[in-house]
């Protein structure tokens, strides 16, 4: 089995930067792409950035320019640098992975708990 546990949620101004990290453990063997989505109260669920194992990232519209998606493969962690946050960015933020566990033959997707952030104006 596998696990992936987020931190770096919190509470801040209108125009601050928040660093989310996301650290897969367990017997993994590989990790494939992973990603972040968020999920605000009342809304549907958006995927907000992915990063492949090759490092292609990909944004929705409304964080390109301000987040950046990364991954530290040796250290199977994901990050979501956030800058010039805005309140419309409120939400829980969930990270995914899609991983080869050792021993096994196919890829599965795991999730974190989720972490909030929240933009204060």
């Amino acid at each position: 089995q596998a696990q992936l546990v987020e931190s770096g949620g919190g509470l801040v101004q209108v125009g601050g930067s928040l660093r989310l990290s996301c650290v897969a453990s367990g017997d993994i063997s590989s990790i494939n792409l992973m990603g972040w989505y968020r999920q605000a109260p009342g809304k549907q669920r958006e995927l907000v950035a992915t990063i492949t194992s090759r490092f292609i990232t990909r944004y929705t519209d409304s964080v390109k320019g301000r987040f950046t998606i990364d991954r530290d493969k040796a250290k199977n962690t994901l990050y979501l640098q956030m800058n010039s946050l805005i309140p419309r960015d409120t939400a829980v933020y969930s990270c995914y992975a899609d991983l080869l566990l050792r021993g096994k033959s196919g890829i599965d997707r795991y999730w974190g708990q989720g972490t909030q952030v929240t933009v204060s104006s």
